[in-house]
């Protein structure tokens, strides 16, 4: 443990099949799928009638760009079950987003796109270096949320013993991975930050954990935050990446060998790249909006699923299939500051940049008259905490407030904390933008 040169008998044949073979599947797959979706699903063949296009016209993959998207609206305009291909006595399960930005989205899976998704899981967790006997400690949130229960059978599927915690109570995660010393966690890389914090104050040191590889989802995070994790924990931070619409975890996940940006597993999900603003596809290399089209969903096929997700289309590596590098932000979540377009992450790897700091921040957006402020809230290592006088903790803000305005290109107020000032994230995504600025009408 972990295992960094996988045998051929541990990955699936399709993982190192040549491209010809992978766009041949990809295609009469994508075939299938859209004509299941264009023949169960009316909304989407009202898009595709109001289009001109048919499915009959799909002769290539290039073809999918002829095709309407579908984006979140059309999730919410028809919820909850109007985007359902298959009759409600088909439906094994449902599960829902949070609804934090509107209209909760519902999706459902029959019982084969319910095998493929804990197939897609274990084929994750052998790229992360997962073998089976091992045990993982599952703190994604159970519930309607597609984290907890969409790991829970990937880890069985995988033939890993599942410690089915969820979220919070940071102190009995801790307690339990003390205990029964399990060889990876499946967490929100924010939340897996509070239980580092909570073995420091346990002075339980790095290399005293059993854990070997942090599988970590749900939320955009970068390299400084990688490394941030992997020196808390003493582990290989894995990038798993995944969203509701289009399965929940699983769709893509790095390799450990190469821990080079999250395997897209193309045999299941089609890729695409466009321009956020024309929709027009752009070639592998450029960054753009990720889009997916799911080749294998019975029950809520998705077709060029716009994800909001800015990233790009790497070339394959470990796996015969193409990478996404980071996600860089959202399209739609994006932050304009006085016509600067900024990314949360982006301040991230600034504030970590510096090791004094600590990897739980908080961006505050105000708005005096019609010019936006901006204040950036962040702490101290919990060592540093109350050690370090009024001067150093000002050069430490003076330096930060520094680089976010040269590489990013704002002027922010840096507001250094002392450790465990930060309202902490104990069951999901952390929260870190407070947008105060009134509503635009």
């Amino acid at each position: 443990m972990p295992v960094k040169n996988p045998q051929p008998g541990d990955l699936d044949p399709i993982e190192t099949a040549s491209r010809d073979e992978i766009n041949a599947l990809q295609l009469q797959r994508l075939q299938w799928s859209l004509r299941h979706t264009y023949d169960n699903v009316e909304p989407y063949r009202r898009k595709c009638e109001e289009q001109g296009v048919h499915p009959d016209e799909l002769k290539s993959l290039a073809d999918l760009a002829k095709f309407p998207f579908m984006t979140k609206a059309d999730l919410r305009d028809h919820y909850p079950f109007g985007l359902f291909a298959v009759p409600r006595n088909k439906i094994a399960r449902l599960h829902a987003s949070s609804g934090t930005t509107g209209k909760s989205v519902v999706v459902g899976y029959t019982r084969s796109d319910l095998d493929n998704w804990a197939d897609l899981i274990a084929r994750s967790l052998r790229a992360a270096g997962l073998r089976a006997g091992d045990m993982v400690h599952n703190a994604y949130g159970y519930g309607m949320f597609t984290g907890g229960l969409g790991a829970h059978y990937g880890i069985e599927r995988a033939g890993c013993t599942v410690v089915p915690m969820s979220g919070g109570q940071t102190e009995k995660q801790v307690q339990q991975i003390l205990d029964f010393r399990p060889d990876a966690i499946m967490v929100t890389p924010s939340y897996s930050l509070v239980i580092a914090e909570e073995f420091e104050r346990l002075k339980i040191a790095p290399e005293d954990i059993s854990l070997k590889v942090g599988i970590f989802g749900a939320e955009p995070w970068g390299e400084g935050m990688r490394g941030e994790i992997e020196k808390k924990l003493g582990i290989d931070a894995i990038d798993i990446y995944g969203l509701t619409e289009v399965m929940g975890p699983g769709v893509a996940c790095e390799c450990i060998e190469t821990k080079d940006g999250p395997v897209i597993w193309e045999d299941h999900f089609y890729p695409e790249i466009i321009d956020p603003d024309t929709g027009a596809v752009l070639p592998d290399g450029e960054e753009g909006e990720l889009v997916f089209t799911s080749l294998t969903k019975e029950a809520f096929p998705v077709i060029r699923y716009r994800t909001r997700d800015l990233t790009r289309l790497l070339p394959p590596t470990a796996r015969s299939f193409r990478r996404i590098g980071k996600i860089t932000g959202r399209s739609d979540d994006m932050l304009i500051v006085r016509g600067v377009n900024v990314f949360p992450t982006q301040i991230e790897e600034q504030i970590l940049r510096d090791p004094r700091l600590s990897g739980n921040y908080q961006i505050v957006l105000t708005r005096d008259g019609h010019l936006d402020n901006v204040e950036v809230r962040c702490e101290l290592q919990r060592e540093l905490s109350g050690t370090l006088g009024r001067n150093d903790v000002e050069n430490i803000a003076r330096t930060l407030q520094g680089n976010i305005k040269t590489i990013i290109g704002i002027t922010t107020k840096v507001n250094v904390m002392e450790f465990d000032t930060i309202p902490r994230t104990l069951t999901g995504k952390a929260r870190r933008v407070i947008d105060q600025r009134p509503k635009q009408l």
